[in-house]
């Protein structure tokens, strides 16, 4: 075999291991190491190997295809950014610590770039002047550094990654909805592509910001998020997810106080009185902006979403024990009967057809059953402010939400005026005024994506990769590699294959049939083409499909044709 072409294991660095690494909690991060495909540096931080280089790249040219065929524009900017873009946009210290930030010899102070809204921005604002020369979307893919206080799960949560991230420019929000359509379908399209079974979903845009965005997760059990959804079509992650919970009444005909010792906390309120937990109501206190007392109540089975709390109250802070004590309020025991007068209370929405309450009394070792809701007591606002579960009502068509976990892989924003208004980028509109940008913003974690697919492809015996982003499409494995016959034969399917177009990985190795045999399941090359001494005999090699496990005997003249074939297909 003289094909420089050809990728020949005796020469491939790809080092693999028999036993898990002890630190590796989930598939998708054992499976990597243990197949050659990464290697750690340092924590949340790794190297991509030849065989993981060449899926990473895989997975770089669907993202750049899908780009470019939507008119998208490929740029490359710097990693290192100057911290006074980040001091214009407002976020130098709202980012938080995950920004790394160093100071050159000159003692000018940069970042470590997390993200690029900052730098785009001020690329842009430099030279597009007209109306005229929008809309403009422009992406990269690029390595980015966030400091994870806890990194884990490999390349799911690390601290370096590789990402692509496209900004938008527009002069109407109806072109930027028309782009945001555009690139949402995009997105479908590459996740489909990759192999991965995901879900879009409703989401929070966090520190990006922006009004409208939407999260694409990958549905697995190893997943951070939380996901609700339901057959009509509805969901989001838990954190941002709408619906009413089910709460349910327990009936006595007047509120009446019942003296609980020791119970602070629903589960022990809900046994002491026999009742489940959906039927009591459970408190949270805290400030607002302002620095008013606010008092939240949700179903007892159900707790309180802060960022929604914040949003309904005009910012929420938690009461410490002393602040709470200066109020008069009991942890375990709060309620809205008795609340001090300038409480300001707010209730989820789920509680709006509850017309009594089991809650705390205000005074510690004690509740009320049968808090009658305007007549005991009063609620000044009703609010979203539950985290949404399965079980839940779905919001649009009142069934029963159901739940699954996901790895977050892409996400797209609208961004409006956030970061044009805030640095000053602006363009001349149709009626001759200066306009800040319309901005979206597009993002896809590629190689969090590459561990998405490992998390939904495997089994017992290692990797499964689909053909779309497989290191190669079908390894080619001779078991007698020295025997004049079997290199000849091997030979002839390489080349022919090759002439296909077929991305060959050749296990010309001196080790015995069942060491490679496990090192090609664990690598998970689709295909594998075997060349024993029997079949060679007969004319023919086993042909083995990976993901089914099923083998079949084919001719030794057939089989680049079948191959071929079986390749091509699943490219499609």
């Amino acid at each position: 075999m003289n094909n420089a072409n050809i990728t020949r294991m005796s020469a491939l660095y790809a080092p693999t291991l028999k036993e898990d690494p002890t630190d590796a909690e989930i598939a998708s991060h054992k499976l990597l190491l243990r197949a050659g495909f990464i290697r750690k540096t340092a924590a949340g931080i790794y190297t991509f190997l030849p065989l993981g280089k060449r899926v990473l790249t895989k997975i770089e040219n669907i993202v750049r295809e899908e780009m470019d065929a939507c008119g998208a524009q490929e740029i490359r900017m710097p990693m290192l950014q100057p911290e006074e873009l980040w001091q214009e946009s407002g976020r130098a210290d709202a980012y938080g610590p995950e920004r790394m930030r160093l100071n050159d010899r000159h003692d000018h102070e940069f970042c470590l770039g997390p993200t690029h809204e900052e730098l785009i921005t001020a690329l842009v604002r430099a030279e597009l002047r007209s109306y005229k020369q929008l809309p403009l979307n422009m992406y990269q893919i690029q390595t980015k550094f966030r400091d994870e206080i806890r990194p884990r799960f490999g390349l799911l949560r690390s601290r370096e990654f590789v990402m692509k991230d496209g900004y938008s420019f527009h002069d109407t929000q109806e072109s930027l909805q028309e782009e945001y359509d555009r690139m949402y379908a995009a997105y479908e399209r590459i996740c489909a592509r990759c192999g991965l079974e995901f879900r879009p979903v409703q989401a929070d845009a966090g520190q990006i910001g922006g009004a409208v965005t939407c999260e694409f997760h990958a549905l697995a059990e190893a997943g951070e998020s939380a996901l609700v959804y339901c057959d009509c079509g509805y969901a989001a992650s838990d954190e941002v997810g709408e619906g009413l919970a089910r709460p349910t009444v327990y009936d006595v005909p007047e509120m009446e106080k019942v003296a609980t010792p020791g119970v602070h906390t629903i589960a022990e309120l809900a046994e002491f009185l026999g009742i489940p937990e959906s039927s009591t109501v459970k408190a949270l206190s805290g400030k607002n902006d302002e620095g008013k007392l606010v008092v939240l109540f949700v179903p007892g089975d159900h707790e309180v979403n802060e960022e929604k709390a914040a949003r309904a109250a005009g910012g929420f802070t938690i009461l410490t024990d002393e602040d709470m004590e200066a109020y008069g309020l009991h942890k375990g025991s709060m309620g809205p009967v008795g609340l001090p007068e300038d409480a300001f209370v707010i209730a989820a929405n789920s509680l709006k057809a509850v017309p009594k309450w089991v809650v705390g009394a205000n005074e510690d070792g004690y509740h009320y059953v049968g808090a009658q809701l305007g007549k005991d007591f009063k609620v000044d606002q009703w609010a979203d402010i539950i985290t949404v579960k399965p079980g839940d009502c779905c919001p649009k068509c009142g069934m029963e939400l159901k739940g699954a976990r996901g790895i977050e892989v892409a996400q797209v924003f609208q961004l409006g005026d956030k970061y044009s208004r805030a640095m000053n980028a602006t363009f001349m509109n149709k009626d001759g005024k200066e306009q800040p940008f319309i901005m979206g913003c597009y993002g896809v974690g590629v190689s969090r994506s590459l561990a998405a697919v490992v998390e939904q492809h495997n089994d017992e015996h290692g990797i499964v990769w689909p053909v779309s982003v497989a290191p190669y499409e079908v390894a080619v494995i001779p078991l007698d590699p020295k025997k004049e016959e079997c290199a000849t034969v091997c030979e002839q399917i390489v080349d022919g294959l090759c002439a296909e177009g077929i991305e060959v990985v050749v296990d010309d190795r001196d080790e015995r049939p069942g060491f490679k045999f496990a090192d090609n399941d664990l690598m998970g090359f689709p295909y594998q083409v075997v060349l024993g001494k029997r079949g060679l005999k007969n004319g023919t090699v086993e042909l083995k499909d990976r993901a089914t496990g099923e083998r079949e005997d084919v001719a030794i003249d057939e089989v680049v044709a079948k191959v071929a074939e079986l390749v091509k297909a699943a490219r499609r």
